[in-house]
């Protein structure tokens, strides 16, 4: 899957997720082998905002592959499991990341 498209699918799971209004969130997301790349997921007022830049004021920064991104997406891979097995990386406040998994979850 190409980054543009990991974005694209990024942005199609925020549409469907209402964070809480007073909340705010900021991940930086990073993306390694196929689909490698760098991009923002930020919640805020009550919206979740995805784009292909880096985000200087980030609560936290994770790195994992882009099909394993896709499958935390999808469901089908457990944040917690792929931390503690290596698959996800967090640079930061680990308790943000745990945050950031929750808010994929809704």
């Amino acid at each position: 899957m190409r980054f543009e498209e990991i974005v694209e699918k990024t942005r199609e799971k925020a549409r469907t997720i209402t964070p809480d209004s007073g909340s705010f969130l900021a991940v930086e997301v990073h993306t390694t082998g196929e689909g490698e790349g760098v991009f923002y997921v930020e919640a805020k007022d009550g919206r979740i905002n995805v784009e292909p830049y880096e985000y200087n004021d980030k609560s936290c920064a994770v790195t994992m592959k882009g099909e394993d991104f896709i499958k935390l997406l999808d469901g089908k891979l457990d944040a917690v499991l792929a931390f503690t097995t290596g698959k996800l990386k967090v640079d930061g406040d680990v308790g943000k990341a745990l945050e950031f998994s929750k808010l994929l979850k809704k």
